[in-house]
This record gives C-alpha cells, sequence and structure tokens, in this order.
C-alpha cells in the first residue's frame, strides 16, 4: 500500500510540476543571506532553538535554510526532515478535506452541521431566531463560539468518548451563529468529527490517504508518539532565562484543529500543491483535489477587518483581512493578496504565507511554545518583493484583448472612432459623440506627436488592458474594457498624456 501512494506521490508531483514555469529566477544569495539574517534575529531574540524556513516558488522548494537545534540537550541540529509540530497550520487540511467531500456530494457547506453530527440536534441557541449553524459557519469561523486560544490547544489528547459528551451537552455561545468571526479551535474540531462520520474513516486517516499520502507527505502524521525520537524537534517554552521542555501532547479528538507534525521537505510539497491551483488553466488534474475547489479558500467569510501591519515587518500601512476557509486573507499594500496561517502550540510555532497570483510560498517551523514567527515570514516576503523577486504571474492576451488593441490602434492612426463603429458596445457613442472623440484625438496627437504601432499591451484580466506608447515627444498612458457581449467590442477606451 504504501509503495502504491509513494508511486502516485511521484506521479502528481510531476503533473503539478509540468505546467508551471518559472516567471523569475530563484532568490539570489544576496537576499538569501539578508533572509537568513532575519530570521536568525528573530530566533535568538525569542530564545527559540531551533527554526526551519522554506521559499518555495512555482512548485519548487527553491530554498531551505535550518537553524539552531532539534532539541538544547542532545544539540542535534535542525535539518529540513526534522519534524515540527504545526499546530493551526493544521486546519488547511481539515478545511480543504471538506471541500473535497462537499465535491463528491457527500455534504453541503450550507447544511446544518447537526445533519452530520447527530448530538448537535439538541443544542439549545441564544436565541429563538438563532440560525442554526451551518458548516460553512464552522470553516469560517462565524458559528458564535468563543475564541478558545489556548484552552483549545490543551483539548489535543481528547478521546472521542470525551469529545462526543461534549457535543452532547453543547458549549456557550459568545453571539448568535452568522453575527461575526472568532477564532474556534472547538469549531476545527467538529469539522474533524464531520469528516470522521461522513468519510466513515477516523480523521486523521481520511487526511493521510486522500490529500497528505498522494502528495508524497511521508513524514506527516498526527500521532506524535510513532514519529521517530531523532528526527523529532522536541518542544520548549521559555522561562525563568532558561527552556522548560513542555510535555508532548499525544493526538486525540482535536486533531482537526492542531495536529499535524511535518518537515519543510514535506510542507513544501503541501505549499506546491496549493499554489499549483493558480492561474486556472486547461490542464488536465493531476492533485488530490480539483485546482478550483483549492482556490476557494481564498474566499473569506465577509466579515472583513482593517488592521495596521506590524511595524516591524515593514513601512507602516493599512491592510484588509478576512478568514476565508482554513486561512486568512489579506489584501497588503505592499505585497497585494496573500494568504496566511499561523500554529502556536505549547512548545511550538510557526506561519506560512502563500502569494497565490506570484506562485510564491514562504513558511517556517519553530519549537518554543507560541513563538509564531509570522514577523519574519512577513518581512521575508517583503525583502524578496523589494528585489523583484516575486513578480506577478502574467496574464495571458486573449483574443478579444487582442481583437480590441488593433480597433484601438485603427482608431488612434485614423484620428476618429468613425470606422470601428462595427467594434464600439452600444454605450460607446452615447458617452462620448463621434464628434467629441475627433477632437480629442487630435489634441492628444498634437500634444505628443507619431506613436510607433509595436508597443505591447498589458492584459488585466481576459476582458481589460492597459498600454503605455513613447511616441516623439510624450507618452500616451491608455486602457480600454470589453463589453459582456460575443462580439468584441469596446465598451470604454481611455487615453491620456502620462503625467511626470
Amino acid at each position: 500500500m504504501l509503495k502504491r501512494f509513494r508511486t502516485m506521490a511521484v506521479a502528481i508531483l510531476a503533473a503539478l510540476l509540468a505546467p508551471q514555469s518559472l516567471q523569475a529566477a530563484p532568490p539570489t544569495a544576496d537576499v538569501l543571506r539578508e533572509i537568513d539574517q532575519i530570521f536568525e534575529t528573530w530566533r535568538l531574540d525569542s530564545h527559540v532553538p531551533g527554526l526551519v524556513y522554506g521559499v518555495v516558488q512555482d512548485g519548487r522548494l527553491v530554498a531551505v535554510r535550518s537553524l539552531g537545534v532539534q532539541d538544547p540537550t542532545s544539540k542535534a541540529p535542525v535539518t529540513a526532515d526534522t519534524r515540527f509540530r504545526i499546530a493551526s497550520m493544521s486546519k488547511a487540511f481539515t478545511a480543504l478535506a471538506i471541500l473535497k467531500l462537499r465535491d463528491e456530494g457527500r455534504l453541503s457547506l450550507d447544511a446544518p452541521a447537526e445533519t452530520y453530527v447527530p448530538e448537535m440536534r439538541s443544542w439549545t441557541y441564544p436565541t429563538r431566531d438563532s440560525r442554526k449553524i451551518r458548516v460553512r459557519d464552522l470553516l469560517h469561523h462565524t458559528a458564535g463560539f468563543v475564541t478558545d486560544d489556548p484552552w483549545g490547544d490543551r483539548q489535543q489528547p481528547l478521546s472521542e468518548a470525551a469529545f462526543t459528551q461534549m457535543l452532547k451537552t453543547g458549549v456557550p455561545f459568545a453571539r448568535s451563529s452568522g453575527l461575526a468571526m472568532e477564532y474556534s479551535n472547538f469549531g476545527y474540531a467538529t469539522l474533524g468529527r464531520i469528516i470522521t462520520n461522513v468519510s466513515g474513516m477516523p480523521y486523521q486517516a481520511y487526511i493521510g490517504d486522500t490529500i497528505q499520502a498522494p502528495l508524497g507527505m511521508g513524514s506527516t502524521s498526527y500521532d506524535v508518539a510513532k514519529s521517530p525520537a531523532e528526527r523529532r524537534a522536541n518542544g520548549y517554552r521559555w522561562q525563568d532565562d532558561a527552556w522548560v521542555r513542555e510535555p508532548d501532547m499525544a493526538d486525540g479528538a482535536f486533531g482537526a484543529m492542531g495536529g499535524v507534525e511535518t518537515t519543510a521537505n514535506d510542507y513544501a510539497r503541501w505549499v506546491g500543491f496549493l499554489l499549483s491551483a493558480w492561474p486556472p488553466r486547461d490542464d488536465a488534474e493531476a492533485g488530490p483535489v480539483a485546482r478550483a475547489t483549492v482556490r476557494e479558500i481564498v474566499e473569506g467569510s465577509n466579515f472583513p477587518r482593517g488592521v495596521m501591519r506590524a511595524t516591524t515587518a515593514g513601512e507602516p500601512c493599512r491592510i484588509a483581512r478576512t478568514y476565508g476557509m482554513g486561512w486568512i486573507v489579506i489584501d497588503d499594500c505592499d505585497l497585494g493578496r496573500y494568504l496566511t496561517h499561523g500554529g502556536g502550540y505549547p512548545g511550538y510555532g510557526s506561519n506560512v504565507l502563500l502569494l497565490p497570483d506570484r506562485g510564491v510560498g514562504i513558511f517556517a517551523l519553530s519549537n518554543r511554545t507560541y513563538a509564531g514567527p509570522s514577523v519574519p515570514v512577513l518581512r521575508a516576503a517583503l525583502a524578496l518583493a523589494d528585489v523583484d523577486a516575486i513578480p506577478d504571474r502574467l496574464v495571458p492576451v486573449s483574443q478579444g484583448v487582442r481583437e480590441a488593441y488593433q480597433v484601438v490602434r485603427g482608431v488612434w492612426a485614423a484620428g476618429t472612432v468613425a470606422g470601428a463603429r462595427p467594434a464600439l458596445a452600444i454605450n460607446f457613442l452615447m458617452d462620448r459623440d463621434e464628434a467629441r472623440w475627433a477632437r480629442d484625438l487630435a489634441r492628444l496627437k498634437a500634444e505628443v506627436g507619431a506613436c510607433p504601432a509595436s508597443e505591447a499591451v498589458t492584459p488585466l484580466t481576459a476582458m481589460e488592458a492597459t498600454f503605455t506608447w513613447t511616441c516623439e515627444h510624450g507618452r500616451i498612458k491608455g486602457g480600454f474594457l470589453l463589453a459582456p457581449t460575443r462580439a468584441v467590442a469596446l465598451q470604454r477606451l481611455d487615453l491620456e498624456v502620462a503625467k511626470p
């Protein structure tokens, strides 16, 4: 069985990597030295025994660095194969498993959770008009449960029987469901029970067999008691100016919220698989979950918040964030959209950041209690962005954009839109009539002179594009938007002289 999974994993990984081409060279030695210093400084200042970080680009682990030791007593150095518990970064596996079961028609995100967890049917909600908790509410942390860090972490070893009793009894609510996002480990543990009940397999077995094994994650598991002691990063907390060993917690009913133990090499495979879902394309599916399904993880719970970015990670700026499906989705002033999640746990702290539109992921795993390396991970991403090592993936030029650009070129050359009428949407001349277009075109041409006919168009989507023309004595900046019609038709055309 294991041999079959390994063979399958090799085939899947090869297929995942095949359609990808590097949009940028791997990070240079200079920027890697800077990133090394970022993480080493953070590790020392945070009293972290050991750490490993990785940079994944277009499906490949292009950089991996190990710092410190697996255990201060043994002094064994951390390697890319050292096993760390990743705590709440485990939630991403749970969320994707729920989506996989949905794809198979075995559950509905909008069904009441009690459909799949019968113990919840006797619950008393905060008000008579409270909506019953849906599976989707558990995914987004909008079920109305109270934030339960760090209580939830200590529930990791809870037995299935004890969890069943907890579900029968019910838990108090912070508010009615569907009103706000409030992070709940209990909610994700309940998703684990849903996966168990719907799949007919223990949660951990389902994740391992259907997601992790097909990706070749042979050093990833939930049962830390069975992992090789010589390859484990033992967990510590910093107390009274010394490292104190945290007791190992067995895996149990709360494994779905934080039970994964993995290595940098294995976790890079997971990151590469997720990033391979972007951009949408016609290639055959290769992964254990459809690419379109993976792309759903960015869909937030519609309770966005504006917060200030950590000033230790770069220039101060306000960012927007919301919770997706096992991921926090952020719109950043420097990086644009990215996904992130931390993992805080007794003895461990981890963080991951994905830039899906750039094909890049950065993660760090450490072995000190709640030592979440979110700041150095973000600083590493900003360092890569500063040297243009992570450019946006290019949007392909669609046939519609190509045809429309030729129409725009013709309008400019003729100095009128008269000859382009068949390619103009119904609103075009209503918004600005033909005579006004002729006057505006004449004014622009007088200001910048002749413009070459060879400069490329930059598509934003398959229906919108921008361009810049370098002319005799000035530049024209322009853009156009196509109408939602089968025939190519311009609904908007913008042309202006570039300002200093």
